[in-house]
């Protein structure tokens, strides 16, 4: 089966999740990369990551994360949410998200977020299944830059830069 590298969504800027200027909150900017990222993993590769953690006591925590805000989404904007794995190993994954406007001429926020996949169980790193390292072959695009500042820069260079 072949699985999509990049997944997007769109989603509506609340206003519970807005500052007294209707910018988005910086916090809140997580919520939104996170609930993209458990809604596209579960549409598109079938990973529904509470149940797996119910039936198995497996899942992933979030181990580490950068973000760069670069600008504003607004009080009830519409934005573009992609997301991509861009790094794995036998017990751990690096994923890029990436925020635009609706139609993706401005990129709002950049997002990694390093997960570890964990054994609820034993409170212990766990290693990926063979079947999910199959998986995550297929679906990987990783990146040229393997610093977050770099790509950064990269993206910044590539959207603001170019003719």
């Amino acid at each position: 089966m072949k699985y999509p590298k990049t997944v997007e969504s769109s989603a509506t800027i609340r206003f519970q999740d807005c500052d007294p200027f209707n910018h988005l909150n910086n916090a809140s900017y997580i919520n939104y990369f996170m609930n993209h990222r458990e809604d596209m993993l579960l549409k598109h590769y079938d990973i529904d990551i509470y149940k797996m953690a119910k039936i198995s006591g497996k899942s992933w925590v979030v181990g580490s994360n950068q973000i760069a805000y670069l600008r504003p989404a607004f009080l009830m904007e519409e934005v573009v949410i992609q997301s991509e794995l861009i790094k794995y190993d036998a017990s751990s994954l690096l994923a890029e998200m990436r925020m635009y406007t609706k139609d993706k001429t401005q990129l709002k926020a950049i997002f990694w977020v390093g997960f570890v996949h964990f054994d609820l169980l034993t409170q212990k790193k766990h290693i990926h299944s063979q079947e999910f390292m199959e998986l995550f072959s297929n679906i990987l695009l990783p990146k040229e830059e393997t610093l977050f500042e770099e790509r950064v820069h990269s993206i910044k260079s590539k959207m603001y830069h170019s003719v």
